[in-house]
């Protein structure tokens, strides 16, 4: 039964308002019982905890297996360091999602389309749909290497992974698609195992994760691309738009952001885990072999496991793999699809039955298919399209990461919810650095030999830059009659922000950016149509080549 809320909200889809009926609990719509002791906040939280497990571990998807073995068969555990740097940054980037999918009860392109226009709303739903079809290639790809280490037929072990996929969305029931994804995140823990078996020292990882470092001996352009492929397949720009509609229709209101927030803390704990135990064992059976430094793909971490290791951890390790890419590939093809069902308005929800969203459900189940036959088609130049994803998300990041932090600063959308100024000071420095970031792989796809001396330039260069622009214009902006309006406010007291939504997008009035916000989307603007453009250049140059 779809219960309807007293409140006024944005809520597009009745389906998203209701009882909250999580993997490991239930919520009533009208339980507003303070939660006073241990056991009452725990069973809460066990019936909120889902959304950020999801996401995170879906994030060491196939991509991610291929970047962080190829960090430890390359260069040992002198990255891991990365991996300490970006836990803040997932955590600040999520947590603004949180906070955006509670309050307002819209996923991320409707709001994107309602605060900047049509431009950038097309924009972010035609390049979501062309990069998470891609990235979901890429799943199918990781399933193939899993299956061909495991002995297992490719053609029907496709078959079957996707029938899985598209089978546990298709219930109509969003509490056992949750149970799946729960399930799938225990069996990301194999990678644990594998870690014990070939048993690296532990101080050597602990340092390595603490105290940066640079790998000896090594080329200061290649490893600078790595290092841009660990973060760009850390923070991704799928996992901004998926976490918020999955919180939209799981029905969880302001009142349990702060056990939304413990949900993702947890996710991170496993994305780094076993982030860290893979660049960790492989590592440690590759350093000194012949293999040290000459990377292939998952397939051959798993047969150089099976050499050096044995038998068990490379099945383990094959295993986990096969679970990342059906995790991976039904979080991204659900964020497609919340995202076309909340730019077109129609129903997208996995409490409704298929025949009750067939929109919603046929985007979902026709990336899925579209990729399964992409991977089985021979000549398909999978290489080309492994490459295009790195690429387009490169390109894609900057924007979603801007788009994300105006959007949390729009006090018509979040209310008393929107960013303090700390943490628009530390978001606005991680956007630069992101932009520095994505511009240099964008730079080195398209430019294969690029040099260390430009590397160097455009990190230097763009911090530069950006202090300047963002120093001059903040001066600006304190000087103007509009200053009043653009500092920061003291937040709302507690009671009001646990009951505050955003109001129907209609009754908004128009959003307005201060100076600052429109330089940078300016800039952003005219980067993404030079980087877009030269990327797809680049594709055909490759295609036409038969690479």
């Amino acid at each position: 039964m779809i219960k309807t809320e007293s409140i006024t909200t944005a809520v597009l889809d009745t389906a998203h308002v209701g009882d909250i009926h999580g993997a490991l609990g239930s919520i009533a719509s009208d339980d507003i019982a303070p939660r006073a002791t241990f056991p009452a906040r725990l069973k809460t939280l066990m019936a909120i905890v889902g959304p950020g497990l999801i996401v995170m571990v879906g994030d060491n998807d196939a991509g991610a297996f291929g970047t962080y073995t190829q960090a430890g068969q390359n260069y040992g555990t002198t990255l891991l360091w990365t991996l300490m740097l970006l836990i803040p940054v997932l955590y600040v980037n999520q947590e603004m999602v949180v906070r955006l999918g509670a309050v307002t009860g819209v996923g991320h392109a409707r709001l994107i389309f309602a605060r900047f226009g049509r431009f950038w709303g097309a924009f972010s739903v035609i390049d979501l749909l062309l990069l998470n079809a891609l990235t979901i290639v890429t799943e199918f790809i990781g399933i193939t290497l899993a299956l061909s280490y495991l002995g297992l037929s490719q053609f029907w072990g496709v078959l079957a992974s996707a029938a899985i996929i598209m089978i546990a969305v298709s219930t109509g029931n969003f509490r056992r698609f949750e149970r799946f994804g729960i399930v799938l995140v225990a069996g990301s823990l194999l990678l644990v195992p594998v870690i014990l078996l070939v048993h690296p020292p532990v101080g050597q990882i602990a340092a390595d994760f603490l105290v940066p470092k640079m790998p000896e001996n090594a080329k200061l352009s290649e490893v600078m691309l790595l290092i841009v492929a660990i973060v760009g397949t850390t923070v991704a720009p799928w996992q901004l738009f998926f976490q918020q509609s999955y919180i939209v229709d799981k029905r969880i209101t302001p009142r349990f952001i702060r056990y939304e927030r413990m949900d993702l803390c947890i996710g991170i704990v496993l994305v780094v885990v076993g982030a860290v135990a893979m660049i960790s064992f492989c590592a440690q059976i590759f350093a000194g072999r012949p293999e040290f430094g000459a990377y292939t793909d998952a397939l051959g971490t798993a047969v150089g496991l099976e050499k050096y290791a044995g038998r068990l951890p490379a099945v383990l390790f094959a295993l986990a793999l096969l679970d990342a890419c059906i995790i991976g590939a039904a979080a991204v093809s659900l964020a497609t699809a919340y995202a076309i069902g909340d730019v077109f308005a129609v129903k997208h929800s996995l409490h409704r039955k298929p025949w009750d969203a067939k929109g919603f459900y046929a985007v979902y189940c026709g990336l899925i298919v579209l990729a399964a036959v992409l991977v089985l088609t021979p000549g398909t130049p999978l290489g080309l399209l492994t490459n295009a994803v790195q690429t387009l998300a490169g390109v894609l990041l900057p924007s979603a990461t801007v788009f994300l932090l105006l959007l949390c600063n729009d006090r018509h959308i979040l209310g008393p919810w929107v960013n303090s100024a700390r943490l628009n000071l530390f978001t606005g420095a991680v956007v630069a650095a992101l932009v520095m970031l994505s511009v240099i792989l964008t730079a080195s796809v398209l430019f294969p030999d690029l040099g260390e001396g430009w590397i160097i330039g455009i990190l230097v260069g763009g911090s530069l830059l950006a202090l300047a622009v963002t120093a001059a214009v903040k001066l600006y902006a304190l000087s103007s009659p509009r200053a009043d309006s653009l500092r920061f406010r003291p937040r709302a007291p507690r009671f009001a922000r646990d009951s505050w939504r955003m109001p129907p997008l209609a009754e908004l009035p128009p959003a307005r950016l201060s100076p600052l916000s429109r330089i940078w989307m300016i800039v952003l603007r005219g980067y993404l149509v030079v980087a877009a453009g030269l990327v797809l250049l680049r594709i055909f140059q490759l295609a036409t080549v038969g690479a």
